[in-house]
């Protein structure tokens, strides 16, 4: 039985892509992981020689180059820093990745992934690229959430290769650069309110409050976002920013509360000063009766 069950293991793992991984940062780790786990033949290799001592353990190859780490596989992905050092390491092994598929998770803008996929059509590599939107404690379960984009027929061909590393992995289209679009947009939105979260304990904390007092009450604000987000998009979308219940004019003021009150209490009010730039600019180009969505206006108009 017990051989039984080990030939079986070994017909599986026959069966699954070979993946390459380059860059053995925490998340190209736990890429890498998330591939043994499914049982896929794993080669990795990292530009600092001695990380990935873990993987090997675990069964990868762990090649003294990278040329030699492409050579052992059909799909290679990549995860480093940013597009320059993602082009210096892939720039010189360009001959080896031809005919392979190259799937770039490195974090960057929209313009160099476009780059990046026009250098790769060049070169005759079939290119996808990516966005991983988790910790990489979440990688390789149902929760993860990664995108891809670039051609449909590459991805698909893929598709339960790719899967592997998140169960909410999203194909959003051909033009390479939707995955940091998107990427971006979504961090966008977690910064500037974790930069507010912040703010908040530090404002309430000059008071003498401690943030686990104030944590339930700012963890039942949250409750209004879904739908606030749902009601944004649609007015964003229509071009149309109702504001009868809290015109921007109110809004300003109450905003310019906030900046006082954290001014007089030593605090950094840079990114308040910043909203309430905004949204000064958006009522001097007509919106103080509509509301908050209306300060898109403004955003779009620094240029």
């Amino acid at each position: 039985m017990t051989n039984q069950m080990t030939n079986r293991k070994q017909t599986n793992h026959k069966h699954k892509t070979p993946v390459t991984v380059l860059g053995l940062g925490a998340m190209g780790r736990a890429l890498a992981g998330a591939f043994l786990k499914a049982g896929h033949p794993t080669t990795v290799w990292n530009r600092t020689p001695g990380k990935g001592d873990g993987l090997v353990a675990r069964g990868a190859v762990r090649t003294a180059t990278a040329a030699e780490a492409v050579r052992a596989s059909d799909v290679v992905v990549v995860c480093l820093y940013d597009y320059e050092v993602s082009r210096a390491v892939l720039g010189p092994i360009a001959a080896d990745l031809a005919g392979r598929v190259l799937v770039n998770l490195t974090s960057d803008t929209p313009e160099r992934s476009r780059e990046a996929a026009a250098w790769a059509a060049e070169q005759g590599i079939a290119y996808l690229d990516g966005a991983i939107l988790v910790p990489v404690t979440v990688i390789g379960t149902a929760d993860a959430l990664l995108f891809h984009s670039g051609p449909r027929a590459v991805y698909e061909r893929h598709e339960g290769t790719l899967k592997v590393l998140g169960g909410n992995t999203v194909y959003l289209g051909e033009d390479h650069g939707l995955a940091a679009v998107y990427d971006n947009a979504l961090l966008d939105f977690f910064w500037t309110s974790m930069s507010g979260l912040v703010h908040a304990f530090a404002l309430a904390g000059a008071d003498g409050v401690k943030g686990s007092e104030l944590a339930p009450y700012l963890s039942a604000l949250l409750s209004i976002f879904p739908p606030a987000i749902e009601s944004t998009a649609v007015e964003v979308d229509s071009g149309e920013y109702p504001g009868e219940e809290a015109p921007l004019a109110t809004e300003a003021v109450n905003v310019d509360h906030i900046i006082h009150a954290s001014a007089h209490r030593g605090l950094d009010v840079g990114a308040l000063s910043g909203i309430k730039a905004v949204l000064d600019r958006a009522i001097a180009k007509g919106h103080g009766a509509d509301g908050w969505t209306a300060t898109i206006e403004a955003v779009r108009g620094v240029r």
